[in-house]
């Protein structure tokens, strides 16, 4: 899988690596191996439980490819967290 990150997305994790101290490796690693994957409208949403809060990772998928919308890290699990219904 190719992952393309846009230059807004670029921006973002640049923003989050100095808050947080995300890099551009552990957002990579959400779009690989996410946690749980939710659908906004065309965008997909990767997430993944990162110490009190979510990080959330946008993309859209065409083929093998993923493109980076944008990003952030949330501390409203709740909101976004979608649980399982049996």
């Amino acid at each position: 899988m190719e992952i393309v990150w846009t230059r807004h997305a670029d921006d973002r994790q640049r923003q989050w690596q100095d808050r947080l101290g995300i890099t551009r490796e552990e957002v990579e690693a959400v779009l690989t191996n996410p946690e749980q994957i939710v659908g906004e409208g065309n965008i997909l949403v990767a997430q993944l439980r990162r110490g009190n809060g979510l990080l959330r990772v946008m993309y859209a998928e065409t083929g093998l490819r993923r493109t980076i919308v944008t990003l952030y890290w949330t501390n409203q699990v709740r909101r976004y967290w979608q649980e399982e219904t049996p």
